[in-house]
């Protein structure tokens, strides 16, 4: 669910194309084991090389076309670097079942950086619930934290159901790291620690912390106890204190050197190893406000980021890989640190949790429960001079995202079904002509395929803007071109983005196989090749959109800040009559603005949709 720019590397949150769509079934309860699953393919190099020259071509002229193609020749050439660089990831992936995973952990994720809000972790807007007392938002808070402990039940006990592709098996594991996972800030790398076994929860109540109790898998605290553990939490935290967890939000290397002042003292590392040793982090949240004054685009603020050092942004702990996150108006979702998973298994916990408070099971084990034990920080000089500095660059990041939504009623994946289209191509298309209507230009296009299929198997890009996508949004534009031509146009766009998905879920893609031969040469001290550095090649690589399908059976969605300056974040869930997207994009680029977009947006579906119409005599939308 991220991807790596060349240029210069960066994470961003999308989940792979069908995670959760169309193709993805459920079995036979019980675990794949991820031995038997085959290792991930290495892509030849003259097959990586020609798709990477098509892709190109929408992003530059003619002059810049063959100077591309001049330089993959070059690189491609019998005896040539890029030979040798395929043989050596050749001996590497003779040695591996899967070639790229340990690579691509480090360096999309621990090598990384940036702070993780915004720039890589997501955050799921829950649906808005109608309730406004602190009882209720107590009340609601228990039935989360139980139904995500009933979930990590299954997991503890092998009932998670086997996902396939077709007729595929894809590889579990990401499911065992959701709970129990931190990350841990480092320099010049990051690292991870795993806690599965764990039997605490943290919650974070005005910015502080306080560690519960809530049993092993076989003796989950039922809700009615979980709600008076978290009654006595927002006793205890009447008085907000320092933020001390938007450290967490600091660049990387920055938030390293905190950590290091934090750990002088004692106290602090006990504070520190229950958060990062928990289960995860329930966030009660205070008063938020409504700043931008819909409720929805507060949310997405809200669980990307908290809203600000004078909200809820210290209210959190960033690297844990989990957070719940609990409003005081009805409000919630999560938030959750992207380097152990993608978004699927997130968005299975999601749709379970929502499940199981409509069900209303309460059962839990009946026994005494545990006063929670309050968490402390002792902030030192240097501590607090660098909590300033965070606030202050903190407010400064987040005051830049421009964040909203769509929530499109017009028709939903049934519709397109109904058209033999495939649903994520075809909402791929219409995120591709919005951008092209809008800018006047092709957008270099970022999706996430999953790879899991394959043994460790993490994610592929798909390259959405093709010369077929731009010819189509062309023909939209023209005057001339007729309902006909228009729909031909379409459905060549979808099937050449459905056939370019296809191969990238196998792992033939473009960007991973590039990423390997640029990772080998820095393995191997070679210098890195001039077709790195091709205008052509980082044109196609400047992905102004960033997009993913998060599928969820509710009014869910995902959400996540834009991958380059003058780009935009789109994440999508295609449900069966309507369709929500989160949009993002920065206030400090006057070329681009989320609101503007959202409303190209929607047009380009109802313009799509008008073509159908008459080119194919649809009537109805229902």
């Amino acid at each position: 669910m991220a991807m790596i720019r060349m240029a210069q590397s960066r994470a961003i949150p999308v989940l792979g194309v069908n995670g959760g769509g169309p193709l993805l079934r459920m079995l036979t309860a019980g675990h794949f084991s991820s031995s038997a699953l085959p290792a991930l393919p290495l892509p030849k190099l003259d097959e990586t090389m020609n798709k990477l020259l098509t892709t190109v071509e929408p992003h530059v002229n003619e002059d810049g076309y063959k100077r591309t193609k001049s330089a993959i020749a070059k690189f491609a050439a019998p005896g040539g670097v890029g030979a040798k660089l395929q043989k050596l990831l050749e001996e590497r992936a003779n040695t591996k079942k899967n070639w790229l995973s340990d690579w691509w952990l480090q360096s999309a994720y621990l090598e990384y950086r940036d702070p993780v809000i915004i720039y890589s972790s997501p955050g799921l807007v829950f649906p808005k619930l109608n309730y406004a007392s602190v009882d209720d938002q107590l009340k609601y808070a228990a039935k989360i934290v139980f139904g995500a402990l009933l979930y990590k039940r299954m997991i503890d006990r092998n009932q998670i159901k086997l996902e396939s592709m077709g007729k595929a098996p894809l590889d579990m594991s990401q499911y065992n790291k959701i709970f129990g996972t931190c990350r841990v800030p480092g320099k010049p790398a990051d690292s991870l620690l795993f806690h599965p076994d764990s039997t605490h929860i943290v919650v974070a109540s005005n910015n502080q912390y306080f560690k519960v109790e809530v049993g092993d898998s076989d003796s989950i605290i039922g809700e009615d106890k979980l709600y008076q553990l978290l009654r006595q939490c927002h006793e205890m935290s009447q008085q907000k204190t320092e933020p001390v967890g938007m450290l967490s939000a600091l660049p990387r290397d920055s938030w390293y050197e905190a950590y290091e002042a934090l750990h002088t003292d004692p106290t602090n590392q006990k504070t520190i190893k229950a958060i990062q040793s928990s289960l995860f982090v329930l966030s009660l949240d205070y008063e938020i406000g409504n700043p931008s004054g819909d409720d929805i685009i507060d949310a997405c603020h809200l669980l990307i980021h908290g809203g600000g050092s004078t909200a809820n942004s210290g209210n959190r702990w960033y690297d844990k890989t989990l957070q719940l996150v609990v409003g005081p108006n009805g409000v919630n979702g999560l938030t959750y640190e992207h380097s152990p998973a993608e978004g699927q298994p997130i968005a299975v916990l999601t749709d379970f949790i929502i499940n199981h408070i409509a069900k209303g099971d309460q059962s839990g084990a009946v026994r005494e429960i545990k006063t929670p034990e309050k968490l402390v920080f002792n902030l030192s000089s240097k501590a607090q001079d660098l909590l300033q500095k965070a606030a202050a660059s903190h407010d400064k990041l987040i005051s830049d995202l421009d964040m909203n939504y769509l929530h499109y009623t017009g028709y939903g994946k049934g519709f397109i079904k109904g058209q033999k289209m495939s649903p994520d191509s075809y909402i791929q298309m219409a995120i591709q002509y919005a951008f092209f209507k809008l800018h006047r230009v092709p957008g270099a296009h970022y999706e996430s395929a999953q790879t899991r299929m394959y043994e460790a198997g993490r994610t592929e890009t798909i390259r959405s803007c093709s010369n077929e996508s731009i010819a189509f949004a062309r023909a939209m534009l023209e005057g001339a071109a007729s309902p006909a031509e228009k729909l031909a146009k379409l459905r060549a766009a979808v099937d050449s983005h459905k056939m370019y998905a296809a191969k990238a879920v196998q792992g033939f893609g473009v960007d991973r196989h590039l990423l390997g031969l640029k990772l080998i040469a820095r393995e191997n001290n070679i210098p890195l090749p001039e077709l790195f550095k091709d205008d052509g090649l980082l044109a196609s690589q400047h992905m102004r959109l960033s997009t993913s399908q998060v599928a969820s059976r509710y009014d869910a969605f995902m959400c996540y800040g834009p991958l380059t300056a003058d780009g935009y974040g789109c994440c999508y869930n295609p449900k069966e009559g309507d369709m929500w997207f989160g949009i993002s994009s920065f206030r400090s680029n006057p070329a681009t603005d989320s609101k503007v977009f959202r409303d190209y947006l929607r047009q380009a579906l109802d313009d799509m949709f008008e073509v159908l119409s008459k080119a194919a005599g649809v009537v109805s939308k229902l």
